[in-house]
């Protein structure tokens, strides 16, 4: 018998309702993981997939708000910029970032906001037992979760950090706000993964079959640590391609797991 009970068993009236909302959202893991835990705290919830796209999403916060049995939204592609720009308060890290991957109501019935993207992310690499101070990384991806890893990994003390995105201007700002925090040197970077002691997919790509590789896995070197964000399929085409080249990995469920402890904490007002 199962330790916890269904969420058939426990839904009701007084069900306090999560959402998770993103575009396309099926790929997502939150819906069962999250509700999940929350209700192994007790928590009489459930969280929710919503299917939004951009050019709906400030109209469906704003309806999703009227519910006074909604507690939080969770935040996932392409939404974490925007949905910064809906939230009253926020925690200095989304601050800085202007990305927030979570949102919680509060006292007052405005939303509060924070980014666990890059912690979760940093976490998971020593769980894996990779130190990611002193040792170079190469991001690509300067979106809503490239742009968290990025900075936690600068704030982890790498020694050395570069930048890849298609998008010029996206890069630019990122780089800008990482290099102003005068810790190490950030900057652009490409799609040769050569040299790099940590590469990080914080890209869409993989999601998809016939998916281009973020980085050049032919210059990946033996020994090198390989991180993907996107959690399906479970080994993303790249860290397939990173492992047959001798390399360490960690994939996006990985990643997603210590994630989900932080978001789960913050949910329950810790």
């Amino acid at each position: 018998m199962s330790e916890h009970p269904s969420t058939a068993d426990v839904l009701n009236g007084a069900t306090r309702i999560h959402y998770i909302v993103g575009d396309p959202i099926a790929q997502v893991k939150s819906p069962a993981e999250v509700t999940r835990a929350l209700q192994a705290q007790g928590r009489n919830a459930i969280v929710v997939p919503a299917h939004v796209s951009p050019r709906h999403l400030a109209d469906w916060v704003a309806a999703a708000s009227l519910a006074q049995n909604v507690d939080s939204i969770i935040v996932t592609v392409p939404h974490k910029f925007a949905c910064f720009e809906l939230c009253a308060t926020t925690s200095e890290r989304a601050a800085f970032l202007q990305t927030v991957n979570t949102m919680r109501r509060g006292a007052n019935g405005g939303w509060h906001g924070d980014m666990f993207d890059g912690l979760g992310f940093v976490t998971a690499l020593q769980d894996k037992g990779f130190e990611p101070k002193g040792k170079s990384a190469l991001v690509a991806g300067a979106g809503g979760a490239g742009s968290a890893i990025a900075h936690a990994l600068v704030i982890a003390g790498v020694s050395r950090l570069a930048v890849h995105d298609t998008d010029a201007t996206r890069r630019q700002t990122l780089v800008d706000m990482l290099a102003g925090l005068g810790l190490c040197p950030v900057e652009h970077g490409s799609a040769d993964p050569a040299g790099f002691d940590l590469v990080v997919n914080a890209t869409p790509a993989g999601m998809r079959t016939g998916d281009p590789y973020p980085v050049d896995v032919t210059r990946l070197q033996a020994g090198a640590m390989a991180a993907c964000a996107i959690t399906a399929p479970a080994v993303s085409p790249f860290i397939a391609a990173a492992r047959e080249r001798g390399c360490g990995s960690l994939t996006g469920i990985e990643m997603f797991d210590r994630v989900k402890d932080l978001i789960v904490e913050f949910l329950l007002g810790r």
